[in-house]
């Protein structure tokens, strides 16, 4: 019988928590309740007691009460959750996990929930679900289910809510196994709208090759998640073709994925071929979001939502320099691709971000800063040209098999 974690505060949302309980074990599961309060008495007796949670953070519950802060008690609370839901995950008592929770529970049980592998059914009711919800996902498959209202009672309206969500879990967990993949080595690969028949040619490639692709949209947590696949060892090589998160990065984008995008590779001594994709654009909201400073620049409107501004040449001088330096501490081999013909759909000649002072300066920094020992490649292409792409294909296939990675695979 399938057995899930039911993880939250008992002494806030007991009544809560006893009904999806209750409906969990209607459902034919197990149920591990964690309680993770630490003020008042939970409702009813947990299977995995408060005082335990804080243990397993280094603390105890009557400490975290009597500081009286509880930003830190959630902190604490959510490290010894991750604790204990590995714990149970490891001993074959978690094959899913279910949360309630406002802002506070959410995030506690999001810290908890978030390190359990992929494709561990993971559910949160939160009333956060509908707004920003990255700080709570982060890379994850954490699913976050709207409460609509509160979660203070159960009532009308927040009854088959959570009844949904144990039905939701409950069906997860009992799913008939996935049959077997195979075990083709794992490469990923970075891909935008303006670089797709690019990516798109460079995975048929490596597909033919006898590779398994993921690709990664790179809109922020795309290319964090890509980082941290490839930091974790889950991957044999990395197709870095789209690296306009960098762009995002360095002039305050929307889709920055943070400092460390274009490290995980290298960091992990994992192949990679790396080339500039969309370092022409910076990404911004629907057109009246774009900050006025940006106004006189050049602009395009992709789509009704996505804004974009054309990167300058200082810009550009500035973003080769930190793709070089990162690609050139990778301890991997790597190579840097340049289409010298534009490096995205909209920054061809007759394009509207056509630049060529621009891409000479992004050229040239990548030139000048790359370390001698990693390989650059120039062609007379632009990005999407279907040659080009399966030319950075053919080097990823020949540097995963000189390094021997080719036996990479993800194992949730």
């Amino acid at each position: 019988m399938p057995t899930v974690a039911l993880m939250g505060t008992l002494d806030t949302k007991g009544a809560e928590y006893a009904f999806v309980r209750d409906r969990l074990r209607a459902a034919g599961l197990e149920v591990v309740v964690v309680d993770t309060g630490v003020l008042g008495e939970p409702a009813f007796a947990p299977d995995v007691t408060r005082a335990e949670v804080a243990r397993a953070a280094g603390t105890d519950v009557a400490t975290l009460a009597a500081r009286a802060d509880r930003g830190q008690a959630i902190r604490a609370m959510a490290d010894g959750a991750a604790v204990i839901v590995r714990r149970l995950r490891d001993e074959g008592r978690c094959d899913g996990a279910l949360a309630l929770g406002g802002t506070g529970g959410t995030s506690l049980a999001s810290t908890a929930l978030r390190t359990l592998p992929l494709g561990v059914p993971k559910i949160i009711v939160s009333t956060a679900a509908s707004g920003d919800t990255q700080a709570y996902v982060g890379e994850s498959d954490l699913v976050l289910m709207p409460s609509v209202a509160d979660i203070a009672g159960v009532n009308r309206i927040s009854a088959p809510i959570l009844a949904n969500a144990a039905a939701a879990l409950a069906g997860m967990v009992r799913q008939e196994p996935l049959p077997p993949t195979g075990d083709k080595p794992l490469v990923a690969a970075s891909m935008f709208g303006v670089t797709t028949p690019c990516v798109t040619a460079a995975r048929q490639r490596l597909e033919e090759l006898g590779y398994e692709v993921l690709v990664f949209h790179m809109t922020g947590v795309g290319g964090r998640t890509m980082e941290a696949l490839a930091r974790d060892g889950h991957l044999a090589g990395v197709l870095d073709a789209t690296t306009t998160e960098l762009a995002d990065e360095l002039v305050g984008g929307v889709f920055s994925a943070g400092a460390d995008r274009l490290t995980g590779a290298g960091s992990a001594g994992i192949p990679q071929v790396v080339s500039v994709g969309a370092l022409d654009m910076v990404n911004f909201g629907p057109r009246d979001t774009v900050p006025a400073r940006f106004e006189e620049r050049t602009l395009h409107v992709h789509n009704p939502s996505i804004t974009l501004l054309r990167t300058t040449a200082a810009e550009c001088a500035e973003l080769g320099g930190r793709l070089a330096q990162r690609v050139s501490s990778s301890t991997g081999p790597s190579a840097v691709f340049l289409p010298l013909r534009g490096i995205s759909a909209i920054a061809l000649p007759d394009g509207p971000f056509h630049d060529a002072e621009a891409d000479a300066a992004l050229f040239g920094a990548i030139r000048g800063g790359l370390a001698s020992g990693i390989e650059l490649v120039e062609a007379d292409a632009d990005i999407n040209d279907p040659v080009f792409a399966r030319a950075m294909a053919n080097r990823l296939h020949e540097l995963i098999v000189e390094n021997g990675t080719a036996d990479a695979t993800v194992h949730p």
